[in-house]
């Protein structure tokens, strides 16, 4: 397992060199900016339609990976996949690494994160890829990986190569509801337990008056910011503006 993960963390490292080297061109005016709000609540699904097959969805962390003696996971996962799914990893987690570890696509009680932490990071950056030759070929890099830790220097290259031509997104989260986590703030989310309190949020007591260590996320109302190439075709409800893309 060390060995997986040390390759996946190889690849992260190679993915964001190659993402900040993009960064640092100047941006294109060949994207469309399209803006969605929402809301959710624990346990539930959120989804928009972005055109070409595409769909963004908000879904609940899946509370059965909880590990052994700590409270269930709550929160969401944020998903680009086909409208027909195409299976994991879909295309915002392919193109949004680290992998098998704390990521900004995750708004939620994962990796010590208590849900005051969760809401704290805020906004989140991620990328997705944006057409389903890319998800597939992404998908088959991912599971060569993912079986061969020692994959060589070729695969990752070509890991890094395909994400260059992903999409940037933000999700921002607005106002929450949330049961505060009673444990001590994880030393790389201290900052977010700081900046929580920018974040509008009510306060909720857990089931029966029970306080757990890393609390849950009840409800939470968002924006989400694409910049989508700028030949996208977006359906019709969906605003777009064409302008500069965000790096």
């Amino acid at each position: 397992m060390r060995t997986v993960r040390a390759a996946l963390l190889s690849t992260a490292l190679m993915v964001a060199a190659s993402l900040g080297a993009l960064a640092a061109t100047p941006p294109k005016a060949s994207c469309q900016k399209v803006e969605l709000a929402g809301e959710v609540e624990a346990g539930r699904e959120w989804k928009a339609a972005l055109g070409q097959g595409w769909v963004f969805r908000v879904i609940p962390v899946d509370a059965g990976k909880t590990p052994r003696g700590v409270d269930p996971y709550s929160g969401w996962d944020l998903v680009v996949d086909r409208e027909q799914p195409a299976g994991f990893p879909d295309a915002l987690l392919l193109a949004t690494p680290p992998y098998d570890s704390i990521n900004q696509r995750e708004i939620g009680t994962t990796f010590g994160v208590r849900a005051q932490d969760a809401i704290g990071w805020n906004p989140r950056s991620f990328r997705m890829l944006v057409t389903p030759q890319a998800l597939r070929e992404g998908q088959q890099l991912f599971a060569d990986l993912h079986k061969n830790p020692a994959a060589s220097a070729t695969q990752m290259q070509q890991m890094a190569e395909l994400l260059k031509g992903s999409a940037v997104g933000e999700f921002r989260v607005l106002e929450a509801r949330i049961t505060p986590g009673v444990a001590d703030a994880a030393p790389f989310a201290e900052n977010w337990a700081i900046q929580s309190a920018q974040t509008p949020h009510s306060v909720v007591a857990g089931a029966g008056g029970r306080s757990t260590a890393l609390g849950s996320l009840d409800w939470m109302r968002f924006s989400i910011t694409l910049w989508l190439p700028g030949s996208w075709q977006t359906p019709a409800g969906l605003h777009a503006e064409p302008g500069a893309c965000a790096e």
